[in-house]
């Protein structure tokens, strides 16, 4: 019986910035559908360079990057179409701040998904519910908590129905009460089989929710496995090296 396809393939992926800047060297890295994968490393690794590559926010120099079966590296992939099924999460909120909550759920939805009003009013509800925040469906982005607006970004994702969520070190722009709020519901969605790729400084995170580890030194893919072996016992030296820096 053959295996089933993984929802994300890097295969060779390379960037370089300005002919010089090597950000990502050769990352090879297979994601399978219910997989949570979390990505860390020294910052300036290439972290957020890997993870912008898999929907083609940055387009590798060399590789192939494939998603759900389509390979977006080729010319004739619908990109538009690829990135309606992938969630992203910044590090910043992106938010329209003129729109209300439920207006910034609902605004992605009819344009992309042809939604009616109500049906992607009813959505942009069911997803405010699901991350804890249904009482701030008609509150500004302003009289939010960083805590609050990360969370109607995730939301705003979720309403998409998407099959892969990205989240690019979600946490790093809130204040440290608001964070577990935040990873709160990441741990929720990793219990619930959302496919995740997380790029995040948060370890704690990692050991609860990822079923696989990444660490990424200088654009390489230095180390992958089970969050407990790649803490514990880390086969490369960069990894150990880079643990024995950090608390957690």
């Amino acid at each position: 019986m053959n295996a089933p396809e993984p929802m994300i393939r890097l295969s060779g992926v390379s960037k370089t910035f300005q002919k010089t800047i090597h950000a990502v060297k050769g990352a090879d890295l297979e994601v399978a559908e219910g997989e949570v994968v979390v990505i860390v490393g020294p910052s300036g690794s290439g972290k957020s360079t890997v993870l912008r590559c898999i929907n083609l926010l940055e387009v590798p120099t060399t590789g192939t990057v494939v998603v759900d079966g389509h390979t977006l590296t080729d010319a004739g992939t619908d990109l538009d179409h690829v990135r309606a099924e992938v969630g992203m999460v910044f590090q910043q909120f992106n938010l329209f701040p003129h729109l209300t909550v439920v207006e910034n759920i609902t605004l992605a939805q009819r344009m992309v998904r042809g939604r009616s009003k109500d049906e992607a009013r009813a959505m942009a509800m069911r997803q405010l519910e699901r991350v804890g925040i249904p009482d701030k469906a008609d509150s500004f982005p302003r009289q939010l908590s960083g805590g609050q607006q990360q969370r109607v970004a995730i939301a705003r994702s979720l309403a998409m129905e998407p099959k892969v969520m990205l989240f690019d070190e979600p946490t790093s722009a809130l204040d440290p009460e608001m964070v577990k709020e935040v990873l709160d519901v990441m741990l929720e969605l990793a219990g619930e089989g959302m496919t995740m790729v997380v790029v995040t400084h948060e370890m704690g995170f990692a050991k609860a929710a990822a079923d696989r580890l990444v660490f990424i030194d200088e654009g390489e893919i230095v180390e992958v496995g089970p969050p407990e072996e790649v803490f514990t016992n880390p086969s490369h030296e960069r990894t150990r090296a880079f643990f024995d820096k950090i608390l957690y």
